[in-house]
């Protein structure tokens, strides 16, 4: 039985005929492009160099300090001293402090459900209140915040529930 060398074996055509790669043709026109740019490059120059101004050209070459302008510093017009001088009366007007504001963060049917978000508020270094309040429609718990002197003040601390995810608190004027 004969040993195959598959290894060192070359393969074999089908056909036995070497196949030459495809050629590309040459790229005529893009040649011919480049020869117009470049003329028309070349033309450019030359209509330049042969129709400038000798005088000017001469001029922008070597200017002189005489031709050179020097731009004076604009004064300033006269309003803008009479601006720098003038003072400006205004009228302060008193704000009213209309509080003190209250917060109101939840009303419950049962005190264990008021209690527990009064924990959660302690948990964001606030102090709230459960109040019980009897209505025309039963006994609430009623979870409160404050008083506040001014909104403010109520707001930030509403801003910081807000972080620990209490949402829906109502900033109130106290009566």
């Amino acid at each position: 039985m004969a040993q195959h060398d598959y290894i060192n074996k070359k393969p074999s055509n089908r056909n036995n005929k070497k196949q030459a790669p495809a050629k590309k043709p040459f790229p005529v026109a893009l040649v011919l492009l480049a020869i117009i740019l470049v003329g028309c490059f070349g033309y450019g120059l030359w209509y330049i160099k042969h129709n400038a101004d000798p005088a000017l050209v001469e001029q922008q070459a070597n200017p002189t300090k005489a031709e050179e302008k020097v731009i004076p510093k604009p004064k300033p017009p006269e309003f803008i001293k009479e601006i720098k001088e003038h003072e400006v009366q205004v009228e302060v007007k008193e704000l009213e402090q209309k509080g003190p504001y209250v917060m109101q963060c939840g009303s419950f049917r049962t005190l264990e459900q008021a209690q527990t978000l009064k924990a959660k508020i302690a948990f964001a270094g606030l102090v709230a209140e459960a109040k019980r309040v009897e209505g025309s429609n039963g006994v609430w718990y009623k979870v409160r915040l404050g008083p506040y002197k001014t909104k403010r003040q109520a707001e930030s601390d509403k801003n910081k529930l807000k972080r620990i995810k209490i949402m829906g608190c109502g900033i109130w004027l106290w009566t």
